[in-house]
Parts: structure tokens; C-alpha cells; sequence
């Protein structure tokens, strides 16, 4: 029986693939069979993952790129297809938060960092739609893939401090439905984009805020603890089988949704 959840033979990108949560999705494509392009600004670390995977006998490259700078994302095209030829899928994993764009609760709501927060907002949008106008023009070349964007309980929630954040997420949702029909009237079936949405997972970003160097929970870790109902945050892992799912043809009638995994925070109300 074929298995559709196999990526076997095909070549997807990951941005932010020098990060925590980029280093769980570049792992799990290289488990589901696919060669993988790990793309970052961290030129030592995508090179010491890409060598640890074709070590041990799988496929991958280091791609030293900004998602903001075109032309370096043209030239990690360039590299990729020079090593293995196309490219069938695209994870738009880069973003985050920075603390330019934070307004903390005793800061005026009315002389916030504006300039901060469109970095971040920047960043987030941006470099999600330029690396697939980049990536996914030789997705279309290649005739057939699927693009993951990610998402965040931000973009459909209120959470408090990081408008910058919030707001270029929801973007991202807006991005990923309008594109995924554009795609569909011009591709059909061929080229597909989703969402991944995870909930409260740590990253380097993120750990300081959310536990406290003893391993508890800070004031803000408790309260999204008590937002979710498994009562936990998710470990990097546990977004792989939705990835792997959304890039392998066993979805290949799944366009313009968006997956939350999230510990159930996205549809508790807290009573």
C-alpha cells in the first residue's frame, strides 16, 4: 500500500531552520524520507545540522540567508536547486518577537515603540511572502508542492504585550488563505498552502519570559498554562506529524487551512 505521508523524493526548504522549532521541522521531514534546505542567518549551525543529517544518511544543505534580503534568498534558490535539482515543498518558519516590540504594562499605550513594532511586523509578514515568491517559483517549475506557513495563537487571540507580534501573524492567516486560493485558480490542485499554528511551545525567545531559571513557571508561563487545557507547553516534537502531514500528499485536497497545535488554548474560554 503506498504511504502518502512519505516525503520520500521530495526537496523542502525550511527558514528559520536554525532555530528550535525549525530544528524539530527539519528533523521530522528528513524521518519522513524528504532532503531538506535549512535556511537561516545562523551560518555555524544550519552547517553543522545539514552535516549531522548527511552523516547519519540523510539529504540536506546549509542556506545562509535573511528572509528579508532577496537577493540572498535568490542566491539559497540558487544553492539548492544546484544540489538537488528542484524543489517540492516550502516551510515558512522564520519570525518571532523582538523586544522593540513589546509594550510592557506600565509603558504609556499611547507613546509605544511604533517603529519597533513594524520590525516585527516585518518580519513576520514579510518574511513569510517573500521567501514564496522566492521558493515558490521554483515550486511551480518543479509542477507540484505545498507551502507551510506558521502561524501563532496570536493571530487569533489577544495576547497582551506583543502587538507587533500579533499583528503580523494575523497577517500571516490573511496571506495564507488569500494566496492558497490565488495559487488554486492558477495550479489547481498542484500547489497548496496551509498553516501551522502552534500554541505555547519554549524556544530561546521565549524561555526567559515564560519559566524561571529553577524550572517553574513565571507569571506570564502560568497564565498561558492555565489558558490550555493539557495544562503543559508543547514540546518541539509534537508539530511534526502535523507538518509532515501538510506537505505530503496524503492532504492533497487540504488548501488555505490552518492547523492548531496547540494543547486546546485556541478554544478554551477559561471556565
Amino acid at each position: 500500500m503506498e504511504n502518502n505521508f512519505s516525503l520520500a523524493g521530495k526537496v523542502i526548504v525550511v527558514t528559520g531552520g536554525t532555530g528550535i522549532l525549525g530544528n524539530a521541522f527539519v528533523n521530522g521531514i528528513v524521518a519522513a524520507g524528504g532532503a531538506v534546505g535549512i535556511l537561516g542567518r545562523n551560518a555555524q549551525v544550519a552547517e553543522e545540522r545539514a552535516a549531522a543529517i548527511n552523516q547519519n544518511g540523510g539529504k540536506a544543505v546549509a542556506l545562509v540567508a535573511d528572509v528579508l534580503n532577496e537577493a540572498d534568498l535568490e542566491a539559497a534558490k540558487n544553492k539548492l536547486l544546484d544540489t538537488f535539482g528542484k524543489l517540492d515543498g516550502l516551510v515558512n518558519g522564520a519570525g518571532g518577537n523582538m523586544p522593540q516590540g513589546v509594550l510592557q504594562p506600565d509603558e504609556d499605550i499611547f507613546k509605544m515603540n511604533i517603529a519597533g513594532m513594524k520590525t516585527v511586523m516585518d518580519l513576520n509578514t514579510w518574511g513569510t511572502i517573500i521567501p514564496t515568491q522566492i521558493f515558490g517559483e521554483a515550486i511551480a517549475q518543479t509542477g507540484k508542492g505545498s507551502i507551510v506557513n506558521i502561524s501563532s495563537m496570536n493571530s487569533k487571540r489577544a495576547i497582551t504585550k506583543v502587538l507587533g507580534y500579533n499583528i503580523g501573524k494575523a497577517a500571516v492567516d490573511c496571506y495564507n488563505q488569500w494566496f492558497a486560493v490565488e495559487l488554486a485558480n492558477r495550479y489547481g490542485d498542484a500547489i497548496r498552502m496551509n498553516a501551522l499554528a502552534p500554541g505555547f511551545f519554549l524556544t530561546e525567545q521565549n524561555r526567559n519570559l515564560l519559566t524561571t531559571p529553577d524550572g517553574g513557571y513565571t507569571q506570564r508561563g502560568q497564565l498561558a498554562i492555565n489558558q490550555t487545557p493539557f495544562k503543559r507547553f508543547g514540546h518541539p516534537d509534537e508539530l511534526i506529524g502535523a507538518l509532515v502531514w501538510l506537505l505530503s500528499d496524503a492532504s492533497k485536497f487540504v488548501t488555505g487551512s490552518m492547523i492548531c497545535v496547540d494543547g486546546g488554548f485556541s478554544i478554551f474560554g477559561g471556565v
